[in-house]
C-alpha cells in the first residue's frame, strides 16, 4: 500500500493552467487542473509538489491552495531563475506536469488542534503557510485563537492580500497583523521588520 502510494507520487500527471494571479511584480499564482477540469490529486496542508515543463526543468513548490478546496490546486511562484523565469512566461490554457504531494505537513490534526496558533511569514515565505492557514480557517472550531503576523519589503510584496484583506481579517477570533520594511506612500499601517 505505501509502495502503491510512494510510485503514485512519481508519475506525472497532467495539468493545465486555468487562471493566473499577479500577486507582486515577481510572484504569480497558478491555478491547475486535470484536463478534465478534476483536483490533480489530494494533499496536506503544506506539503508541496514537483512542477515540471517538459524540455526545460522541473521546480518544487509549495501547494499554496488548501486541502480543504476540492476544485483545484494552486502554487504561488517566484521569479527566481530559469525554470520560474518560463513558468512566468505561461498563459491560461498552457500545460505544465505535477508530481506529488511531496513532504511532510503540517500536524494539523494531530499537534494543532484545540490550540492557539501563531504563524510568522515574510514574503513569498507565506505560500506553504496559506494552505495551513486556509485549513484552520475551514475548521474553526477544532482551534483556538489564531494570530498571524506577515511582513514584506513593501506592500506591492505582500502576496494574497486581496484574500488577507477581505477574508483573514474578518474571521472571528483571528488577528492579522501586516507589516512592511520601510516607509511607503499609501501605506498606514505598521513599518519595520516582523
Amino acid at each position: 500500500e505505501v509502495k502503491k502510494m510512494f510510485n503514485e507520487t512519481l508519475i506525472p500527471k497532467l495539468g493545465v493552467i486555468t487562471d493566473i494571479r499577479i500577486d507582486t511584480p515577481d510572484i504569480k499564482t497558478f491555478r491547475v487542473v486535470s484536463p478534465e477540469g478534476k483536483k490533480l490529486f489530494e494533499h496536506r496542508p503544506g506539503q508541496c509538489a514537483m512542477v515540471s515543463i517538459p524540455g526545460v526543468g522541473e521546480s518544487m513548490f509549495s501547494i499554496t491552495s488548501s486541502p480543504t478546496n476540492k476544485e483545484f490546486m494552486e502554487f504561488s511562484i517566484k521569479k527566481c531563475g530559469w525554470v520560474t523565469e518560463v513558468i512566468h512566461s505561461l498563459e491560461v490554457g498552457n500545460q505544465v506536469t505535477v508530481r506529488g504531494p511531496y513532504g511532510r505537513n503540517f500536524p494539523v490534526e494531530e499537534d494543532f488542534k484545540g490550540k492557539d496558533l501563531l504563524f510568522i511569514a515574510g514574503g513569498i515565505g507565506l505560500a506553504p503557510l496559506r494552505s495551513v492557514i486556509n485549513y484552520v480557517r475551514h475548521y474553526r472550531e477544532n482551534y483556538g485563537k489564531v494570530v498571524i503576523v506577515y511582513g514584506a519589503r513593501s506592500k506591492d510584496d505582500l502576496v494574497d492580500i486581496e484574500e488577507i484583506q477581505t477574508e483573514w481579517v474578518n474571521e472571528p477570533n483571528m488577528e492579522v497583523y501586516l507589516t512592511i520594511d520601510r516607509p511607503q506612500e499609501g501605506w498606514d499601517g505598521h513599518v519595520g521588520f516582523v
